[in-house]
């Protein structure tokens, strides 16, 4: 196969990454793209980094298999335990990582706190707390680790009474008033950002990282001119570890 015509892979801890690939689609629909969600050993958040480098690595070693031309760690604490590592093992291959998007939330420059909402395990990881320094001195912001809530999407629950009432509890100190954005630092979260929004308040800015990680696997994947130049609509596939029926038609429901 031409290299030009491999697929990019995506992979998460479930399916929370395929808010990620959603954003990769929108700007590059002609890719071939493969996603693998490791929902069997989900969440990575409360393991250990050892067990989160472990399975990252695995997971890779899966997606190079099916032949990838680039990849896109879509899960904030895989990224957090193995990109570096990763870069070191696949020097050669067009590689990213996410990150909670302090710096676009930052740079909105609006008065009051950014909340940044994420698994326990990233808030933990050396990595977040550098970045929580580079911007310490230009905003006031609070994390909240929020263990639990990738569950309610793992399990198809983006709305109602349950994940409200979990929503209220976590964001419950706080108010449109005091609060100029919340950034979103588990890719599972945007799949919930309206019930977010619907706690907080419209003026209360919700951000992801997902379009700013798509747009650096374009240019990345531009570098080493291996974007795909077919003109028709690429193709997708699905993988999980889980390897049920019900999981991949949740993927599939989250992507439409």
């Amino acid at each position: 196969m031409d290299n030009n015509n491999k697929p990019i892979g995506f992979l998460d801890s479930g399916v929370g990454g395929l808010s990620v690939m959603k954003e990769a689609i929108k700007i590059m629909p002609n890719e071939n793209y493969i996603y693998f969600g490791d929902s069997k050993n989900a969440p990575y958040g409360v393991k250990s980094t050892k067990e989160i480098r472990d399975l990252t690595f695995k997971a890779v070693e899966f997606l190079i298999s099916k032949g990838i031309k680039g990849l896109v760690v879509a899960c904030n604490t895989a990224t957090s335990a193995a990109v570096r590592e990763l870069r070191t093992v696949y020097p050669d291959m067009p590689l990213v990582g996410i990150e909670p998007a302090i710096k676009p939330a930052v740079e909105l420059g609006r008065d009051g706190k950014i909340l940044i909402m994420a698994t326990p395990m990233t808030i933990k990881q050396d990595k977040f707390k550098l970045l929580l320094d580079k911007y310490k001195d230009k905003a006031e912001i609070v994390p909240i680790p929020c263990a639990g809530l990738m569950e309610f999407i793992e399990s198809g629950v983006l709305d109602g009474i349950e994940l409200e009432y979990y929503l209220k509890e976590k964001l419950s100190d706080y108010s449109s008033e005091n609060v100029s954005s919340v950034v979103l630092g588990c890719t599972h979260y945007p799949f919930v950002k309206d019930s977010i929004s619907k706690i907080l308040g419209k003026n209360v800015e919700v951000i992801d990282g997902g379009e700013g990680t798509a747009r650096e696997i374009k240019r990345r994947l531009a570098e080493k001119n291996l974007l795909n130049t077919n003109t028709t609509k690429g193709k997708i596939e699905i993988y999980n570890s889980l390897g049920e029926d019900k999981i991949i038609d949740l993927s599939w429901k989250l992507l439409s």
